[in-house]
């Protein structure tokens, strides 16, 4: 059996339900991905609980991040 790996992720610029969708698909495509749990903090910081079969590469969470269109916070 496979251990698996939690994270949790800070990002900013999440406002809505659409927001939490984006970031949910764009966790879910990343490799070894079985489970996104995101908490939505409108106007703040909100979260992103990633639970993975293996670590995530950083550059690759950086870029799905991105390119959903909002912005890691500093780990």
């Amino acid at each position: 059996m496979t251990d698996l790996q939690t994270e949790t992720y800070a990002i900013d610029g999440m406002t809505c339900e659409h927001c939490v969708m984006s970031i949910d698909e764009a966790f879910r495509e990343l490799p070894g991905v079985t489970d996104v749990q995101v908490d939505l903090v409108a106007g703040g910081r909100s979260t992103a609980t990633v639970t993975s079969t293996a670590p995530l590469d950083d550059t690759a969470v950086d870029a799905a991040v991105e390119d959903a269109g909002y912005t890691l916070a500093e780990r």
